[in-house]
């Protein structure tokens, strides 16, 4: 029997201390974020560099004139506008050139997903290769002065550069649409805020980014993947170029106003997430042992922190497995130290939210967060027996339409 106690006990302080840990450093990324920015060169103080947007896009002919219309005026005399029409069936293609774009098309039924696209433009781009490349979605919306920013501040450093990414609720949106948002900033933009604050690396996101092409040359971006970008900066951090984060720059979506449309995109973002956590984050740990890298650690720890539903949804069962064990064998640590794990959580999304998120999202949102977790249940099991990581463009086409 006092075997059997002391193995419990074991198990569950492991439990603790896993949870622990990204609870840890989501709390010091969200505090982090509160400190005094600092300062990076104005893309006024560094020569513009000769530059590349390319706009990877599959049926998007509803939207795309948007995004084309928003990067026009920021184009210098050098820069190209490349528009990749990838496996389209609708007139994206034709809708790009009449915005002035470059259009390249590529039809391989068999080879679907972003990653493809992107891989195509890279290629077509190679033949007069500029010196900054920079990847836009094509339902997004660039803010002025993005371009110019993001692209001197990738040529200046010649590393990687993200710039904010941001997704707006749809007009009237309910309470779960509003959190949803909330959960998105405090992934894309407070948290690489936290990690530059300390002078730390950030993962990709997807859109809005800059890459020298020096750091791009040579590198194969094809794969079917959903988490493209999260496998590309780790990629591009093992082999000495961490991405950084620019949060002065911004680029805008629109979170979907259909729910079906919306739990798919969820399902393949948090699906494909996760999938890199459990591939990368060893790589990650292992890279920098051997390398002695302070910025691949804090990539592998940020990588180790799920999304932040699953992370409250680990905690709740962790807290009652572990207080259930307290009451019947007095042994307080392992719930002592869950709990600790959940105040941290607790402490950093507060101080997010009064920081950033209290303007956009009121406090009777919030109310509805276990109500949004509760919902997210069903996807994360899918993840166990029916994991979602690559690109279904044909589910989503049909939607679209």
């Amino acid at each position: 029997m006092i075997i059997l106690i002391l193995l419990g006990e074991i198990i569950f302080y492991i439990i603790a201390l896993l949870l622990l840990i990204p609870a840890s450093v989501f709390f010091v990324e969200c505090m982090a974020a509160l400190l005094p920015r600092r300062q990076a060169p104005l893309a006024s103080q560094v020569p513009r560099p000769k530059t590349t947007v390319i706009v990877p896009a599959h049926n998007e002919a509803t939207v795309i004139p948007a995004c084309l219309g928003s990067v026009q005026p920021h184009l210098g005399e050098r820069d190209r506008l490349v528009v990749v029409a990838d496996n389209c069936e609708d007139d994206t293609a034709e809708v790009a050139r009449r915005c002035g774009a470059v259009v390249v098309e590529r039809h391989d039924p068999k080879r679907r997903g972003k990653g493809y696209a992107l891989d195509y433009g890279l290629r077509f781009v190679a033949t007069d290769p500029p010196d900054v490349l920079v990847v836009l979605d094509a339902d997004c919306i660039v803010q002025e002065r993005l371009l110019e920013e993001i692209a001197s501040l990738a040529f200046s450093s010649g590393r990687p550069v993200q710039a904010a990414y941001v997704l707006q609720p749809p007009q009237h949106p309910e309470p779960r649409a509003l959190i949803s948002a909330f959960a998105f900033v405090m992934k894309n933009v407070i948290r690489p805020s936290g990690l530059t604050r300390l002078g730390l690396p950030c993962f990709l996101t997807g859109t809005g980014m800059a890459f020298p092409w020096s750091v791009l040359d040579g590198v194969s971006l094809a794969s079917s993947k959903t988490a493209e970008d999260m496998r590309l900066a780790v990629n591009l951090a093992l082999a000495g170029h961490p991405p950084m984060f620019d949060a002065r720059s911004c680029v805008t979506g629109c979170l979907p106003q259909q729910e079906r449309i919306a739990k798919n995109q969820r399902t393949l973002w948090e699906h494909g997430h996760l999938d890199t956590l459990l591939k990368d984050a060893p790589r990650l740990f292992k890279a920098a042992a051997c390398q002695r890298s302070s910025a691949l650690l804090a990539m592998g720890f940020d990588l180790c922190v799920p999304p932040i539903s699953l992370l409250v949804l680990l905690w709740t069962i962790a807290i009652s497995a572990t207080v259930l064990w307290a009451a019947i064998t007095a042994v307080w640590g392992p719930a002592a130290l869950v709990a600790g794990a959940g105040l941290l959580v607790c402490l950093g999304v507060i101080a997010s939210w009064v920081s950033f998120g209290r303007s956009t999202v009121p406090l009777s949102a919030l109310v509805n967060v276990p109500a949004y977790v509760a919902l997210k249940i069903p996807l994360y099991l899918a993840f166990l027996v029916s994991r979602r990581t690559e690109w279904a463009f044909r589910e989503r086409e049909k939607v679209d339409r």
